[in-house]
């Protein structure tokens, strides 16, 4: 859970599942013993798609059916939070509610809108939400979210030292872990590579639009990965996104210091993760 309201705190992977029924933190020199829900909603906004389920916070395991709403074009604050709202009205979901979106957050904002419509810089995500879902809405990057899935219930269970996750999509977004502590709002898409953000030569969505081969794609996804390594040394990066699914084609042609892994949760990570942060304190 968060170490407090602001999203600029650093994370703990939350829950082991003996810690799931009761769990205590300090709040103005007492300690509160709160009742944690057993299920949350987790809503992952993707570049085409906003995809929701159910997720038993116990296992990490989705307990309903996803549910897919286009992505509205363009994604304006009142289309997407209408979007949003639609999948919460689809579950007629009472409970906790988590929802990932790109972009950074300081004290509640979106602070970018690279696969946004600029009306989301500086916009109060969670207040938008709560009001267009009539309940509160706990906001967390999406990659970030996907980080906490996969460092909670995927390949980087009890993994120590540094690690990122990677999602290649229509960008890449970027996890941060230290001893499984998440330093949130970590944009490495936007390094600069070749005098580009490295997503514009790297991302998955690259190869598609260029008709790239996997071998041609997996050159600059090994160019994009040496020039981050020059500037951190991580001991495991572990690559999410739709690509992940085919990590075969790629992942073996790459050359790096750090060992490099498939996402195990693969599209699921960012619906699973924004559930788990759901039981955060909301940073508005």
């Amino acid at each position: 859970m968060a170490g407090g309201g602001d999203s600029r705190d650093t994370w703990s992977i939350p829950f082991s599942p003996g810690e799931l029924d009761d769990f205590a933190f300090h709040v103005d020199e007492r300690i509160l013993h709160l009742r944690i829900p057993m299920k949350a909603l987790g809503i992952d906004v993707g570049g085409s798609g906003v995809k929701g389920a159910l997720v038993d916070l116990r296992t990490g395991k989705l307990v309903s059916e996803r549910h897919r709403v286009p992505t509205p074009s363009p994604a304006t604050t009142k289309a997407l939070s209408r979007t949003v709202a639609r999948i919460v009205k689809h579950f007629d979901w009472k409970g906790p509610i988590g929802c990932g979106m790109p972009g950074p957050f300081m004290d509640g904002k979106l602070k970018t809108a690279v696969n946004l419509h600029a009306s989301w810089v500086g916009a109060k995500a969670e207040e938008i939400y709560r009001k267009a879902c009539g309940r509160r809405v706990v906001v967390i990057n999406d990659a970030d979210a996907a980080g906490l899935a996969e460092m909670r219930f995927g390949v980087g269970k009890r993994k120590r030292g540094v690690v990122i996750l990677l999602t290649l999509g229509t960008g890449i977004g970027s996890a941060l872990f230290l001893d499984s502590k998440l330093f949130p709002n970590t944009e490495f898409g936007q390094m600069e590579v070749r005098g580009k953000p490295g997503e514009r030569r790297a991302a998955a969505s690259v190869r598609k639009d260029k008709n790239l081969t996997w071998e041609e794609w997996a050159e600059r996804l090994n160019e994009y990965i040496n020039a981050l390594e020059s500037l951190i040394w991580p001991d495991l990066i572990i690559l999410g996104g739709g690509a992940s699914k085919k990590g075969e084609k790629f992942i073996p042609l790459i050359q790096a210091r750090a060992r490099i892994v498939p996402a195990r949760l693969l599209n699921e990570a960012g619906i699973i993760g924004a559930a788990l942060a759901s039981s955060r304190k909301t940073s508005t």
